[in-house]
């Protein structure tokens, strides 16, 4: 399903008229299509501040690990978590990927939730995968994960999110 790019102008490049605006729109069928400066953001270990809306309808936002494919972003949560429940009442997500290099080259994602898998689900080898691919990209140690609350038997979700559209702004 193709989603909307909107590249920001960036003033890297000097003053120009309508800085901050869309300079260009483009159509992307993947994620994989994006420019390599901002696709970089994705295959890095950068944190993503991930924003839903609370039950009393103020978004919470949470940095999160993620991942991606295709034209999905990834998020696994434990399933006790609020955030949880949050999206399956509003499926709907932003998240934002900041440089922490140059918080000036950044992508932001609008996303619905397509599907969530449970790690009990019959394809549930799914959810435990993603969470130990996110833990080796953002700890760099291997699999499994080890987070896992040692007072609760921990079962993880992993929430599909399609792309409906990203906006992208500034360079490395």
């Amino acid at each position: 399903m193709a989603f909307t790019v909107a590249q920001l102008k960036d003033v890297a490049d000097g003053l120009q008229e309508g800085q901050f605006t869309v300079g260009e729109r483009s159509e992307a069928d993947s994620l994989d299509e994006l420019d390599p400066i901002y696709r970089q953001l994705f295959d890095s270990p950068v944190t993503a501040v991930l924003a839903v809306m609370r039950h009393d309808g103020r978004p919470s936002l949470t940095p999160v690990w993620f991942g991606y494919e295709g034209d999905k972003v990834l998020f696994n949560f434990a399933d006790h978590r609020k955030k949880c429940a949050w999206l399956r009442a509003n499926p709907q997500v932003t998240a934002m990927l900041l440089n922490p290099e140059n918080p000036y080259h950044w992508i932001s994602i609008w996303a619905t939730v397509s599907n969530e898998i449970h790690e009990d689900d019959a394809d549930g080898e799914r959810a435990t995968r993603t969470i130990d691919e996110a833990w080796t990209k953002y700890t760099g140690n291997e699999p499994p994960y080890g987070l896992r609350d040692p007072v609760r038997d921990e079962r993880r979700v992993l929430f599909e999110c399609t792309v409906d559209s990203v906006s992208a702004f500034g360079r490395p």
